[in-house]
């Protein structure tokens, strides 16, 4: 244990700041979490999308507080975006390439 003041403060603030960060951890994987599980149930797109934005809302938070860093927290965000927009992907909104109109000439 520190012997000067501002080591046992300092020491103090860091036990603080474990248990936030850990907290803020545990809350962005459920928040992942719960998207994935919405993704596997076949919820609707409007509920995924709403569990989305808050596991967005908290990974942005994160970065923010430097639990995490800006790329691992843009990748995660781009993952489940993705994984979004693959499940939800219908036959009506895919563009034909090119190839695929030349074909139907």
């Amino acid at each position: 244990m520190a012997n000067i003041k501002s080591a046992k403060k300092r020491a103090k603030q860091t036990i603080k700041r474990r248990a936030k960060n850990l907290n803020r951890k545990t809350a962005i994987k459920s928040a992942i979490r719960k998207v994935e599980d919405a993704l596997k149930a076949g919820e609707s797109k409007e509920a995924t999308v709403a569990l989305f934005k808050t596991a967005e809302a908290e990974l942005a938070r994160a970065k923010s507080k430097c639990v995490m860093h800006r790329n691992t927290s843009a990748r995660k965000i781009s993952t489940l975006a993705k994984k979004i927009a693959v499940s939800y992907k219908t036959e009506k909104s895919a563009k034909p390439t090119k190839k695929a109109a030349e074909k139907a000439e």
